[in-house]
């Protein structure tokens, strides 16, 4: 047993002091990773079990102007992190190929880490997309896709601040900022009544393609000998994203291809109907 406590306590230490980053490792949340579980289970926890009960027997709450405000936020902060991540990084130097994370103390490298850092407390206030939906009783807005996606991404976006802030894993966030840039303004039009139904469509085309070019652009490393980014992140990359596109996918299927398929049938069947008579 003592050995057992002994080896808990030695790879603890190394997973939070020795392979971590030092310069980032002081940086808000990121000590320790009991901060970020704890958000983590608050989360859940509000999500399914405090939230439902408090609101149980409450109308919903009508948050439209907080939520017009929390929307110009996040399109203004997405936007500024996908600049951030342009100029700093895949506009100025940066290899599409293969790119390793410079640890140096370069003024460029600490503000391409401290860009990462900015994206992972961005991901803490995505939480809100869910505190809002239990807040509004829009509980079938709460599905396994959604939850997985918004708790996944605070344990990732930690781990890459810890690990690797910087380098050929910020595509990631370059996409995911350009995405969310468009997918809060369509929720900002659509809260102030401009509302086209097939925006939605082809906004999950969107994150789609950006899963599929988060795997090619990761695959690349396969192919790259002596990048010096750590190839082992593809064994949690490909299968994190493979899972993505297979969720997204379903989704699309489900929302768009099947009911388009079922309405194409319900017409014929209707028009056929009316040839009988």
């Amino acid at each position: 047993m003592a050995k057992i406590i002994r080896m808990f306590v030695e790879t603890y230490h190394f997973l939070n002091e020795d392979a971590a980053d030092p310069r980032t490792k002081d940086w808000l949340f990121i000590a320790t990773p009991w901060p970020i579980f704890g958000i983590i289970v608050t989360y859940l926890y509000f999500v399914f079990t405090i939230g439902p009960r408090l609101m149980a027997k409450r109308p919903p709450f009508k948050l439209e102007r907080v939520m017009q405000i929390y929307n110009v936020v996040q399109i203004v902060l997405s936007g500024y992190l996908f600049y951030r991540a342009l100029t700093l990084a895949w506009w100025n130097n940066y290899s599409y190929v293969c790119e390793p994370v410079d640890y140096s103390d370069d003024p460029i490298a600490i503000q391409i880490a401290r860009t990462v850092w900015m994206y992972f407390i961005v991901k803490i206030i995505d939480l809100l997309d869910t505190i809002f939906f239990v807040l509004r009783k829009k509980d079938n807005q709460i599905s396994f896709l959604h939850v997985y996606h918004h708790a996944g991404m605070i344990f990732a976006t930690w781990c890459g601040v810890k690990y690797l802030p910087g380098g050929h894993v910020t595509f990631i966030g370059l996409l995911n900022s350009l995405v969310h840039v468009v997918m809060y303004s369509h929720y900002l039009a659509t809260s102030f009544k401009i509302n086209r139904p097939w925006w939605k469509k082809y906004i999950t085309q969107m994150q789609l393609l950006q899963f599929f070019l988060i795997l090619i652009h990761a695959s690349l490393l396969l192919f790259v000998e002596d990048c010096g980014f750590p190839v082992w992140t593809l064994a949690i990359l490909l299968p994190q994203n493979l899972f993505m596109v297979v969720l997204f996918g379903e989704f699309y299927y489900n929302t768009y291809v099947k009911k388009s398929k079922k309405n194409i049938t319900t017409n014929l069947d209707n028009n056929q109907i009316n040839k009988d008579k």
